[in-house]
């Protein structure tokens, strides 16, 4: 295989899309905030992800995540990011949605555990990608390795950012 050419970048000082189309996510770099915690989540969507106003609890392997007039139907595939809750945290990942009602759903994580309190959650229609988390005290630029050919997104990577002050993905 000769010497590839074709990546590029896109740089983000703030939540949003990075790139449209269909592209494979080959590198990424980021800086903390120096605030807080910091969390870079990668969405595979058309669309920004929900943040407003989601939680979630986790029974066995059953999450149960709260939104209201969530709009999703049965069968719905979504990304979703968990935050940390009291015992511990669901598994970020891509699920098929089963709504019990307006304003709630379930979806089966792939691990097993038990969340009290009422953490947030961070979904998308679509997939979910890749998540990187960042200690409050790191204010230096991290690019983390993505192995192989990179990640593939259909859609769009979109970037959600939580403490984080600049973010750069490199595609192609």
């Amino acid at each position: 295989m000769g010497m590839q050419t074709d990546v590029k970048q896109a740089h983000l000082n703030g939540s949003g899309f990075f790139v449209k189309g269909r592209n494979r996510v080959k590198g990424i770099s980021m800086v903390g905030a120096g605030s807080a915690d910091g969390t870079l989540v990668l969405f595979d969507a058309a669309a920004a992800p929900v943040t407003a106003s989601v939680t979630y609890a986790r029974s066995g392997t059953t999450v149960t995540v709260s939104k209201t007039a969530h709009g999703l139907t049965c069968g719905a595939v979504i990304g979703i990011h968990f935050a940390t809750g009291t015992g511990g945290t669901a598994t970020d990942g891509t699920y098929t949605v089963t709504r019990i009602d307006a304003n709630s759903f379930s979806v089966t994580d792939i691990n097993s555990g038990t969340i009290t309190g009422t953490p947030a959650a961070v979904y998308a229609v679509g997939r979910w990608l890749m998540t990187y988390e960042i200690d409050s005290t790191d204010v230096f630029q991290n690019a983390p390795f993505i192995p192989g050919e990179g990640v593939l997104a259909d859609t769009a990577v979109y970037g959600y950012m939580s403490n984080i002050a600049a973010a750069q993905i490199y595609y192609g």
